[in-house]
């Protein structure tokens, strides 16, 4: 009777032969040397698994390498096993080639914030799509759907690059989807609780200007921050929106990327006014303006409302930033007595308004810096009213100036013959 030999952890016998198994990606592999058993050869096996573990820690097992002829070699995806920290540290400074300083601090920050949450010593290649999925359900601990969304869509581009450069498995990205946020509805001032802000919240004839300016031209918060005295045409009625100012203080162009031309409607012409005509407290001075990641350009500007104008510390920046202004108007709307609301809804109820009273949808588009007026129909189509007796009206006069149609009543139409 043959004596029972002692196997090594990970090393058994199948068949005559040897073979080893060890755990990759989070399966469970067996692969047999064929070798037959011998002292030497269980040796030689122990230190043959060892190497695979070795190269498997390290992140660089290469299947087909050390066991060629393996049917796993031909059908194991062929990614890199490389830990997810130090993924992130090599992709960022490439994806920061394209973007912004600010944007790459905002990406930087819910990358970090991903990965700490999918534990930054895992290798990506081990990544399941339930692990994305989990950390979609992390994430809405105490953060705003919005917020989320941000960090989701930073992962989804990391995740992206990951799959092209064959770190993880296909189809993580995708998993990657967005919530669907429903309180995307504008909740814009009626003209009575607009008149509430301008007279009871505003302590300062700087603060209501600058809310009718806000009402009335429908400004981003960083671009109503931003708006110089020299980017106001007071002779010409416009106003040129230029650059926005971020939370951090930097100026960048508006979002669409571009400069554009706001007419202004006669109380944001009086606001303007009003806001020139009080001594600036802040000197002109020169602003770089990030344009890209490699380009920028340098302003000569005047803030046209300034925190300097009423502070009451020494140290203050000259220019608003969206989370100072959003202070100020929360104290507004607390002095005015009105259902509270965040400061962008000063450029829904510019839409709203416009739209209300029968604008043009293409014109308020161009106002507002939309590529087109698909946003218009889809956030605010609520305020079209598409059945409107005074808009049919309105479109039947401007047919009879085209054609010089005279005027007949509805029941007689059908009577009207075109000769040629």
């Amino acid at each position: 009777m043959k004596e029972k030999v002692e196997m090594p952890e990970g090393v058994e016998i199948h068949g005559k032969s040897l073979r080893i198994s060890f755990t990759w990606r989070l399966n469970r592999y067996r692969e047999t040397l064929s070798l037959p058993v011998t002292k030497a050869n269980i040796k030689f096996a122990v230190r043959k698994r060892e190497a695979v573990l070795h190269d498997i820690g390290q992140g660089t097992f290469d299947y087909a390498k050390h066991f060629p002829d393996s049917k796993h070699a031909k059908n194991v995806s062929r990614t890199r096993d490389e830990r997810l920290k130090v993924l992130v540290a090599r992709y960022k400074p490439l994806k920061a080639v394209d973007i912004t300083h600010e944007t790459e601090r905002r990406y930087g920050l819910a990358l970090d914030i991903c990965i700490d949450l999918l534990g930054p010593e895992r290798y990506a290649s081990i990544l399941l799509s339930e692990d994305i999925q989990r950390l979609r359900v992390d994430l809405l601990a105490g953060r705003q759907l919005t917020t989320v969304n941000h960090y989701l869509a930073a992962l989804a581009g990391f995740l992206a690059w990951c799959e092209k450069n064959e770190y993880c498995r296909p189809g993580l990205a995708e998993e990657c989807s967005r919530f669907e946020v429903s309180d995307r509805t504008p909740d814009p001032l009626n003209y009575s609780e607009y008149e509430l802000v301008r007279t009871k919240g505003c302590l300062h004839p700087a603060d209501g200007a600058s809310i009718t300016l806000a009402v009335y031209s429908g400004l981003r918060p960083g671009e109503l921050c931003g708006v110089a005295r020299e980017d106001i045409d007071m002779e010409s009625g416009k106003l040129e929106v230029r650059r926005s100012i971020t939370n951090s203080g930097t100026f960048k162009v508006p979002k669409t990327g571009k400069a554009r031309t706001i007419l202004l409607l006669p109380p944001a012409l009086e606001a303007c006014r009003i806001l020139l005509d009080i001594p600036s407290p802040a000197p002109q001075h020169a602003v770089t303006v990030q344009i890209n990641r490699h380009e920028s350009r340098v302003d000569n500007v005047t803030p046209l409302i300034s925190p300097l104008l009423q502070a009451t510390r020494k140290k203050v920046n000259p220019w608003f930033r969206p989370t100072s202004w959003n202070s100020k108007w929360h104290n507004i709307q607390r002095r005015a007595g009105i259902r509270p609301r965040r400061p962008y809804q000063t450029r829904h109820t510019y839409a709203c308004w416009c739209l209300t009273a029968h604008g043009n949808l293409a014109f308020i588009a161009k106002q507002m810096g939309h590529k087109d007026f698909t946003m218009l129909v889809k956030v605010y189509a609520a305020w079209m009213d598409d059945e409107s007796p005074s808009e049919l009206n309105r479109i039947w006069k401007g047919m009879q100036n085209i054609h010089k149609i005279a005027p007949m009543l509805p029941h007689k139409l059908e009577t009207v013959s075109v000769t040629t």
